[in-house]
């Protein structure tokens, strides 16, 4: 469930909302900081739930020592009036028991805060890609067709390439087999996409093939993609770039080597 931080619980209705897919790479949680980070965003509740391991920390938007201090749990929200914009960041991984219960959360959660849209970032395996998802971008969307009645125009003018179904079993030529949605170390995207489509939800997926190591280059190239639809920022590819970086990718592979050592 959802739980204001504010005195008054804020009004989603007729925002967009973004969020990430815990995904190969965390290239979705990353794709979100670089935003929220660069909109200053307020913090304005967080998802209060057990589908998640539970942790805490300091504040990884940081500005100063004067809120460096604060603790910030695994699921917040955040908001960006102006834009009518919502985030919901997510930080640690769900509970594989509990995955369907989380996606039932965040569909109900949706439906009732008004979102026009959902946008959800993730990531799928680069080494588990079919022949045909090899050639060119690495980038992808899915679209729910509640989305899609309204976004038909602009994604047909943005050119992207729509997610490729894939044999349900490579190698073997059974016409009767239906091609399958497949998405490798996508996390809950898959299902989170097929809820949506049967509640009637409008949201799309955009998705970066990817590998485990330094994600931050992925990072910015999915935020950019998300940008040329959303226009967060009128053009972040200028130098120096526009978007900010947090203070928390400081300590991304943990602290420095200890001088004891040597």
């Amino acid at each position: 469930m959802f739980i204001s931080s504010q005195n008054s619980p804020p009004c989603f209705k007729d925002f967009t909302l973004v969020m990430p897919a815990v995904a190969v790479g965390n290239v979705g949680q990353l794709s979100v900081d670089l935003i929220v980070s660069t909109l200053n965003m307020s913090r304005v509740g967080y998802i209060h739930t057990d589908c998640l391991i539970p942790m805490t920390g300091n504040n990884p938007y940081a500005t100063s020592k004067e809120n460096a201090e604060e603790l910030h749990t695994p699921a917040e929200v955040y908001m960006a009036t102006d834009l009518k914009l919502a985030v919901l960041q997510i930080r640690a991984p769900i509970i594989q028991s509990k995955s369907k219960k989380f996606r039932q959360l965040l569909v109900s959660w949706i439906k009732s805060s008004g979102f026009s849209r959902t946008v959800v970032l993730s990531s799928s395996q680069a080494y588990q890609r079919d022949d045909q998802q090899m050639q060119g971008t690495p980038l992808r969307y899915l679209v729910t067709p509640s989305l899609l009645k309204e976004s038909a125009d602009a994604l047909k003018e943005l050119s992207w390439r729509e997610m490729e179904r894939v044999a349900a079993y490579p190698g073997l030529t059974d016409t009767n087999t239906e091609p399958r949605l497949y998405v490798p170390g996508g996390g809950i995207t898959k299902g989170l996409y097929t809820d949506s489509c049967t509640e009637d939800i409008p949201l799309a997926v955009l998705l970066l093939f990817c590998s485990e190591g330094d994600n931050i280059p992925d990072a910015f190239t999915l935020v950019n993609h998300l940008n040329d639809w959303l226009h967060l920022l009128d053009d972040p590819s200028q130098k120096p770039n526009k978007w900010k970086i947090p203070t928390s990718w400081n300590l991304l592979f943990g602290s420095g080597i200890p001088p004891a050592l040597f």
